[in-house]
């Protein structure tokens, strides 16, 4: 799987017009599932990004997860951050799971990100969709499991 992070102070996606998820101050995670990831593979991204320290602590280090400040998180699928754009100018998706697994493995993501105790909003897979996001920092990070 590979997310990329945004630390946000608030995003919300819509479908059709009308706003299907938010968050307040906390992560926009985009997320892709790749052929070959499983269970494991969502729960341990989700993990990481839980406990990813880039909030910053009252020296301004960047030293605090999403954990430690109690924020919100937006998961947006996103099947195209698998793409591979090493040959030609047309990206191929080939390393993307196929759309069945992949909406399971967002959604053990998700219940992964609510376990450990984070108020967690989704886009709709598979659907078109409008993100909109306030970049805090900006901090934008890509992850990997």
């Amino acid at each position: 799987m590979r997310a990329v992070v945004q630390r946000v102070s608030r995003a919300e996606v819509r479908v059709d017009g009308e706003v299907v998820g938010s968050c307040g101050g906390g992560l926009l995670v985009l997320l892709g599932a790749a052929a070959g990831d499983d269970d494991s593979t969502a729960e341990r991204l989700a993990t990481k990004i839980a406990r990813l320290r880039i909030f910053p602590d009252d020296d301004g280090r960047l030293d605090r997860s999403l954990l430690d400040t109690g924020g919100e998180a937006l998961v947006v699928s996103q099947f195209t951050l698998l793409a591979d754009t090493r040959k030609g100018n047309r990206p191929s998706f080939t390393e993307a799971a196929p759309p069945d697994v992949a909406a399971q493995l967002v959604d053990r993501f998700v219940e992964s990100l609510r376990n450990h105790g984070i108020r967690v909003e989704t886009g709709v897979f598979g659907a078109r969709m409008e993100v909109e996001l306030v970049n805090d920092g900006p901090v934008t990070i890509v992850v990997e499991a």
